[in-house]
């Protein structure tokens, strides 16, 4: 068995880029850390801050039903389909520069999103966040990784972003039945707006970016395409949720985004400056921590789907009672982030973290598929959460730190855009996957158990026992998704262990990609 995949240390430092090796280390790149952590929690936790608030808005804006689903898919599809151009806007522009017109933008976003008078306004609005959202994830990520280059500190705060990346939907849910049940539902808008002004405080003060952007050009073509062809994507994914998979516009956007991906890819053979290196996603570790980010949130926001509907309609709870059964989850992730990721990473090869944490999650929502309508928060829910945030926690991490590892300082905005494309492309695909299960096999074990009721009672069915199979059904098709997230857990634990071969990174500085290493240095 080679060295690589053994995971050993190599017995030599890896030469440091030259950039790397002349500058000292910021002495306030800790405060640094806490700006963009801040600014990362607030895009994060956008994405679920309003699913405990949105009965509340819908009926204060009277939307429809079918129309309701734009509040979140708005925002994933400005955010997911427009972080490839945002990150090499950021490799263009400066990162803090970018940084900070994302921080602004998404503050006025929320401005108007909370001060929204009519449903159209609402969802306008909601993309606007998701437009600036797509600046912000990217040039945070790159900053982060052009700041911290030393082994253990790298380990450090990329644990502590880890944390943020992986708990912020969770804190999300939390503070979204905070706010909607003590204030009202537009003040998960509105809290955005003290938290940007916060951050852009401290990105003035704090966040310092390199100058040297030689060789950084816009593709507009590849953004035409790569965008077009992940808005395509996402938002086929999001219809797919009301219309179902087999529907003529789901199938027609879903195949004209994949058409487009493709088109995508050749046109990025042939650029003379490519929106997205092929480089970047062509080396075997980046791509399976890309793959491993993708598939974990394929499951965990399915996960979050179910278990927010299971515990307010099935078991009753109350919105802040439901964003606090959700605690546990935030916490662990907290833990297995920055308590273990963060001390292992520069002595595991990240693999030894990535394919337990997926397996330990795969549990805990295998654990899920033994729910039933009686309550079982303690019994099953609580254990199934710690087991799920802990393996979370676990993959974050490692996941992050090793898709940007090695890459030159112009790469770095459009690698950091790749790794919240797969996070977001993930999360809506898994949504829109998952929900479209869940619905169907409830479909039918309704259907059947209903029918089945009848003829045992002479054709009469008591309210009482039509609400029984009801609730029994939707319990049924949540376990039954919840399963196939599990396997998809299952399959991101393969994938991290097979694609994943890098080493523990070194207590000197990470080289670039193509700078001089020696053999023995990792990839």
């Amino acid at each position: 068995m080679s060295d690589a995949s053994r995971g050993d240390a190599p017995p030599t430092a890896p030469t440091p880029p030259s950039w790397a090796a002349q500058a000292e280390p910021d002495p306030r790149r800790w405060w640094g850390l806490v700006v963009i952590a801040l600014a990362q929690l607030m895009v994060v936790l956008d994405a679920t801050i309003v699913n405990i608030a949105l009965p509340s808005a819908q009926r204060a804006l009277d939307m429809s039903d079918a129309n309701r689903q734009w509040v979140i898919t708005a925002y994933t599809l400005a955010f997911g389909g427009l972080l490839l151009l945002g990150g090499r806007i950021a490799d263009l522009v400066g990162r803090k520069r970018t940084f900070i017109i994302g921080l602004i933008g998404f503050a006025i976003a929320s401005g108007l999103g909370g001060a929204a008078t009519s449903s159209w306004q609402l969802f306008g609005a909601r993309a606007l966040q998701g437009a600036f959202g797509a600046l912000l994830a990217p040039s945070a990520l790159s900053l982060l990784t052009t700041t911290f280059t030393i082994g253990k500190e790298r380990s450090k705060a990329f644990g502590i972003y880890g944390a943020i990346a992986g708990g912020g939907a969770a804190i999300g849910l939390i503070m979204g039945g905070l706010l909607t049940e003590y204030l009202s539902w537009r003040w998960c808008l509105y809290v955005n707006i003290p938290v940007a002004a916060i951050a852009l405080l401290g990105a003035l003060v704090f966040l310092h970016d390199r100058a040297d952007r030689g060789g950084v050009h816009l593709d507009i073509p590849g953004a035409v395409l790569g965008c077009g062809g992940l808005v395509a994507i996402v938002y086929g994914c999001g219809e797919a949720q009301p219309r179902g998979w087999g529907d003529p516009l789901v199938i027609g956007t879903l195949v004209g985004g994949v058409l487009l991906l493709v088109l995508f890819t050749w046109w990025q053979t042939r650029a003379r400056h490519p929106l997205l290196p092929l480089h970047i996603v062509r080396e075997r570790n980046r791509a399976g921590s890309f793959l491993t980010m993708g598939l974990a949130l394929m499951a965990l926001f399915g996960m979050f789907l179910f278990m927010t509907y299971y515990l307010q309609v099935v078991l009753g709870y109350s919105p802040l009672k439901t964003g606090l059964a959700f605690l546990p989850m935030t916490a662990a992730i907290i833990v297995g982030s920055t308590q273990i990721s963060a001390r292992l990473l520069h002595r595991l090869a990240p693999r030894l973290l990535m394919a337990p944490g997926a397996v330990l999650a795969a549990i805990g929502l295998f654990l899920l598929t033994f729910l039933t309508a009686e309550p079982a928060y303690v019994s099953h829910v609580l254990p199934a959460e710690l087991l799920v945030g802990l393996g979370m926690g676990l993959i974050f991490m490692p996941v992050m730190a090793t898709a940007t590892a090695g890459v030159a300082f112009h790469d770095s905005g459009v690698t950091s855009a790749t790794v919240n494309t797969a996070q977001q492309v993930g999360g809506s695909i898994g949504t829109a996957l998952l929900n479209t299960i869940a619905t169907s096999t409830s479909a039918v074990y309704i259907g059947s158990h209903l029918a089945d009721a009848a003829r045992r009672n002479a054709g009469r069915l008591t309210p009482a026992l039509r609400d029984g199979v009801v609730k029994d059904g939707v319990v049924h098709g949540f376990t039954v998704a919840i399963g196939v997230a599990s396997a998809i857990m299952l399959l991101a634990a393969v994938i991290s262990w097979l694609m994943v071969t890098a080493r523990a990174p070194q207590h000197g500085p990470l080289p670039e990609s193509g700078s001089p290493k020696p053999t023995d240095a990792p990839v």
